[in-house]
C-alpha cells in the first residue's frame, strides 16, 4: 500500500517515520539524509523499523546509526530505544533520535 500526502513539519510535535527493515542499505542512506534535514529544523525524530524477520530491525538500526556517525556535520545524537515487539507476524523496534544541542 502506498499513501502520499503533504504535511508541514511545523504542524507536528514530533516527526515520525516508518522504515521497512527488509530494505537495503541504500534506503538507509536516504533515511539518514531525511532525518538529518528534519533534525536541523526540529531537533527530534522518532522512527519505527519493522520486518517479518525478527533479526532485521536491530540490524538495520545499527547500520542506520553507523551511517549517521559518518554525517559531514558530525552532530552529537542521543539515541533512545523505544518499544520493541511484534504484531501480526511483523517485528518492530522504535528509535528516538535527538540532537544533543537541540537542532543540528
Amino acid at each position: 500500500m502506498r499513501i502520499e500526502y503533504n504535511f508541514g513539519l511545523d504542524r507536528v510535535d514530533l516527526p515520525v517515520f516508518s522504515v521497512e527493515a527488509t530494505e537495503g542499505a541504500n534506503k538507509l542512506f536516504t533515511l539518514a539524509t531525511l532525518v538529518l534535514n528534519v533534525l536541523s529544523s526540529r531537533g527530534e525524530v522518532s522512527l519505527v523499523f519493522h520486518s517479518p524477520n525478527p533479526d532485521e530491525p536491530p540490524r538495520k538500526i545499527a547500520l542506520f546509526q553507523q551511517i549517521m556517525r559518518q554525517s559531514p556535520k558530525k552532530p552529537d545524537f542521543e539515541y533512545e530505544d523505544g518499544e520493541a515487539g511484534s504484531l501480526g507476524g511483523v517485528h518492530f523496534r522504535w528509535l528516538n533520535i535527538r540532537s544533543s544541542g537541540g537542532r543540528v
